[in-house]
């Protein structure tokens, strides 16, 4: 990778941002390791491991081009939100917990795109079909198990490292809710839903707290009325579908709920476990927020809602002709739009939205171990 190029200085660029907002801090917990849990919003390779070689789009070119000018098999141009929280906190950007080549020294990454809150056959059985490769949370959950077998000698040990850790569960449990409305459940059957993810994930949080984790990050569900792949399957003639910024107001007001549960039941969890500090994570308002100051941020005006790479319809977004694939054309300059492929964001999108989150985050996080 060339000193000189325009894409390393730009990287080079953001590393340095982010330490501004870690130095701006009144004081940064010494952390010594992460672990993640999630699907593709955090996935940093894990899926590509899985199957066939190549059988992933995240495994090719333009995935990565950005950042790593490569494929990492993360699901976007480059850096994600855990990247972002890694480079925050002085620690190294987190491997796949499948690269059996891997350091995992300061911890590792379970997320898997596409994966579940909820178990396979408990999806099925309410007639909702996961993708064929499923990594709900109860199976990355015993990944995590395996790992602090093989690293702690003693369970003692292992709850004095995860002390010194920082747990994201999630974001995890919006594939749940994709695959439903795009199935064709209504927004009914969503919501009869939302209890039993929001308890899948209220259970692995209260299983890492009993293995010795006292910090846990839980992030919320983005607004994903707004997202191309949601817009284009759900397309209304109704105008008062959309709101002020063209997003589908019901499953907006879905995320809404969802979050709310959620937060709810932290709030009783927190309860349960007063030694541990249980912060939710707004992924909702803080896409909101970027939105709306797109222009002010570098983001095109007429691009907002629109795929970088991607193709056909109002939002550049076709089910069956996806990034990646063979003629699906790319953005000339993908920092100046939110959406990377219609399901997963850019690294400039993730950029703007980590510094509101690490803000936010870093200034609750009680470092007193």
């Amino acid at each position: 990778m060339a000193s000189a190029s325009p894409c390393y200085c730009y990287s080079l660029i953001i590393i340095t941002q982010l330490l501004l907002i870690c130095v701006a801090q009144e004081k940064i917990c010494p952390f010594e390791y992460v672990y993640q849990f999630g699907d593709s919003i955090s996935d940093t390779g894990n899926i590509i491991r899985i199957g066939p070689a190549g059988a992933f789009a995240a495994a090719r070119l333009p995935y990565g081009e950005t950042f790593f000018h490569r494929p990492t098999g993360r699901w976007s141009d480059g850096l994600l939100i855990i990247d972002f929280f890694a480079v925050a906190l002085q620690l190294p950007l987190l491997n796949p917990y499948l690269d059996r080549n891997a350091s995992f020294d300061h911890g590792a990454n379970f997320a898997v795109a596409g994966s579940t809150a909820l178990d396979t056959s408990f999806l099925v059985a309410r007639g909702i079909q996961p993708l064929p490769i499923n990594i709900p949370l109860s199976a990355q959950l015993n990944w995590f198990r395996t790992l602090l077998a093989s690293t702690c000698p003693t369970p003692a040990e292992c709850r004095i490292r995860l002390r010194r850790a920082l747990i994201f569960m999630g974001e995890i449990g919006g594939d749940d809710f994709n695959y439903a409305f795009t199935q064709g459940k209504s927004i009914q059957q969503l919501q009869d839903l939302v209890p039993d993810v929001v308890g899948a994930i209220i259970d692995a949080v209260r299983e890492v707290i009993r293995l010795g984790a006292i910090r846990i990050i839980v992030p919320g569900n983005f607004p994903v009325g707004c997202f191309p792949f949601a817009l284009t399957a759900l397309a209304n003639a109704d105008p008062r579908a959309y709101d002020d910024l063209g997003c589908l107001r019901s499953l907006n007001d879905f995320a809404v709920f969802q979050n709310n549960y959620l937060q709810g039941a932290l709030a009783s969890l927190r309860q349960e476990f007063p030694q541990a500090v249980i912060l939710y994570a707004d992924y909702y308002s803080s896409f909101q927020s970027v939105l709306r100051r797109a222009s002010t941020l570098g983001f095109e005006a007429q691009t907002l809602l629109k795929s970088c790479c991607g193709i056909g319809g109002p939002y550049n977004f076709d089910i069956n002709r996806l990034c990646g694939s063979k003629g699906v054309p790319l953005c000339p300059n993908p920092n100046r739009y939110i959406f990377w492929d219609g399901l997963h964001l850019t690294q400039e999108a993730y950029h703007r939205i980590s510094e509101i989150l690490i803000a936010d985050i870093l200034s609750r996080i009680q470092c007193i171990w």
